[in-house]
């Protein structure tokens, strides 16, 4: 499968790009700098772009198979996460590019109930307020593009390697939940959600 990483140099897109070159499929890293990836692979191109520009998104998809979004920002008043999605489902509507896998946060939605007093009120509601309301925008533009989408909501971000020993799917009023899980699990379930339908059209949750 020929598939398309955005935001391939952060932290849950480098685990994107790891894991899909050892699935076996043709992986195209997008990202301002992806030469900062520093892996070299016969099945992965390095695309050199922005995702606030419609052209460089449009390019890079042209061809694909599937397009898996982890956009994120240093700056917490960034919105390229929602203005970004919003290239990337117009590139695909305009080339015909169906399946979608979006990475946006636990707490946004009907999921707000998983989160505990922490998460809720000082680190969504105060200090990363503006990237929460912006994950909640690009969701919005995912569920209404028409496209094969599936959203994953992980929780808080831990190193550590692919366990598989995660719950997803859980439902929006579990308390029972660490609120955490590893980057290579929040990328494992990410490139499943490219060829299973289990998912499709929903949002499920991720955490240990």
């Amino acid at each position: 499968m020929r598939v398309i990483i955005f935001g391939a140099t952060g932290s849950i897109g480098q685990h994107l790009v790891t894991r899909a070159l050892a699935d076996g499929h043709e992986v195209r890293a997008f990202s301002r700098n992806p030469a900062a990836l520093r892996i070299k692979h016969r099945n992965l191109a390095l695309c050199s772009g922005n995702a606030f520009d419609p052209s460089s998104v449009t390019a890079a998809i042209k061809g694909c198979d599937g397009v898996l979004v982890a956009l994120g920002s240093s700056r917490l008043t960034d919105k390229v996460r929602s203005i970004g999605t919003r290239n990337i489902v117009d590139a695909m509507q305009q080339q015909g590019v169906k399946r979608l896998v979006c990475q946006t946060t636990l707490g946004v939605g009907d999921s707000q109930a998983n989160l505990n007093f922490f998460w809720k009120h000082l680190m969504f509601g105060l200090i990363l307020r503006a990237v929460f309301k912006d994950h909640i925008v690009q969701e919005d533009i995912v569920k209404c593009s028409g496209l094969d989408w599936v959203i994953a909501r992980p929780a808080a971000f831990v190193d550590g390697p692919a366990t598989g020993a995660y719950r997803h799917g859980f439902a929006p009023d579990n308390k029972n939940l660490t609120l955490k899980i590893t980057r290579a699990d929040v990328a494992a379930f990410m490139l499943e959600q490219l060829t299973n339908d289990k998912y499709l059209h929903q949002t499920p949750g991720l955490s240990n």
